[in-house]
Order: structure tokens, then sequence, then C-alpha cells
């Protein structure tokens, strides 16, 4: 929807863009960034962008736009991006929170997944994180934050009482990790792993298996920063 936009303010002039980096169907961005590559330099900044704005769909909002050198990669750039992901748990909560609340039916302990997350933190074996992983990726990674905390972001009349959101920072993820990292989570909450199975996965002779990854509407990019 941005080319299109793009493609219809511009007049059908040449352009290129550049993501910094792809989410999962389902998922959702408070803010994403992206490069824009044009033949002629931009006359109007602020009228440029009022343009696009305007024309953008509903459920996309430009934030702020700036110039960059042709050092500039944003996708070789080095940046940090930070995710949640949001859940509750113990009831069937409104339908109008399932794009962005991921519901557990079932009773989960939460102090115990705080531990949990605080193990993700530093620098692990991330393999048994990666959705198909192949044998030549790179798989230590290292997580900046990990932390899970009361829900006081996102309020609505709609939402249930009491939320939670798992808030990960870092340089880089894997495909489908955070989801992974959090599946594992709601399973340690459930009693169905350890926090010793937690550090023992983040080993390269881990021989168990990672394999619930939780749902995609519950997870957010929050935040990305340019270093």
């Amino acid at each position: 929807m941005v080319d299109r936009t793009l493609n219809y303010i511009l007049e059908k002039q040449y352009f290129k863009t550049l993501v910094s980096g792809r989410t999962d169907a389902m998922v959702s961005a408070e803010n994403a960034a992206f490069e824009l590559f044009l033949k002629a330099p931009i006359e109007d900044f602020d009228a440029f962008f009022e343009l696009f704005n305007h024309n953008l769909p509903q459920d996309i909002r430009a934030l702020s736009i700036r110039e960059v050198d042709d050092k500039f990669n944003i996708i070789q750039h080095s940046k940090v991006k930070e995710y949640i992901y949001m859940f509750a748990f113990g009831g069937k909560f409104h339908p109008f929170c399932a794009p962005i609340l991921t519901t557990i039916l079932d009773d989960l302990d939460v102090e115990l997944m705080k531990q949990g997350a605080k193990l993700f933190e530093g620098e692990h074996y991330f393999k048994n994180y990666c959705y198909k992983p192949t044998d030549n990726g790179i798989y230590n990674r290292t997580i900046l934050s990990c932390e899970l905390v009361e829900n006081t972001k996102y309020t609505a009349n709609f939402f249930p009482e009491q939320s939670y959101m798992l808030r990960v920072k870092g340089k880089g993820f894997m495909r489908n990790q955070i989801r992974l990292m959090m599946g594992t989570l709601i399973e340690l909450g459930q009693g169905k792993r350890t926090l010793e199975d937690i550090e023992a996965s983040l080993k390269e002779d881990y021989t168990g298996h990672i394999y619930y990854i939780a749902p995609a509407s519950g997870l957010i990019l929050n935040n990305i920063a340019f270093e």
C-alpha cells in the first residue's frame, strides 16, 4: 500500500523503496521505516509529507521524514528493534482485542514467566528459536533486554482488566524468533516446561524441541532506532 500511494503522488515517476525488515502476516507495527530512492530530490519536504500522509490508507500513518546520504542503507545500517507481545489469560475476552492481544484460556504462572523471560537476555545460541533453520545460519545472537511486564501501554474499555506484554530488544531477530520465545514462556507458565528447559534450549547441544509458535496477532514491532 505504501508503494501504491507513492506511485500515485509521484505521478508514476521512478522510485524504489527498501524496508527495514519484514513482519509476518497479522503482526502490527507501532513504528516501522522504509528508505525511498528517487532520481530527483524532493523540493518541499513538508508538502510531500503532508500529501503522502493524506493519501495513505487509514491503517497507516507516516510519523516523520528525513534525508539521508548515499552511504545509508536501511537494511545494512546498524539498528535496534524493540518488539512487544501482548497477551492475557484465564478467560475468553472481547473479540475486538483479537488483532493485538493473544488470549490464553489456561491460567498462567506469570511470576515464573517473568523469570523465564530474563533467561533470554545476553548472548545465546538461538537456533532452536528460528523457524526452519538452515545449517549455515548465524545463531549466536544477543538479546539486549527481555522482560515480561503488565500492560499499561494499550488500554480500551473492551480490554480485560489485566493484560501483559513481553518486551524484547535486540539488533537482529530470526524468523518467528519472538513468537517461539513467547510460546516457550506460555508453556512455562502452563507448567509444561521448566526454567532449566529454557536454559538448556539456548545451548548448541540441546536435543529437545521448541515447537509452539505463539499466534502472530499478539506481536507488535514497537520501535526501530538507527545507530
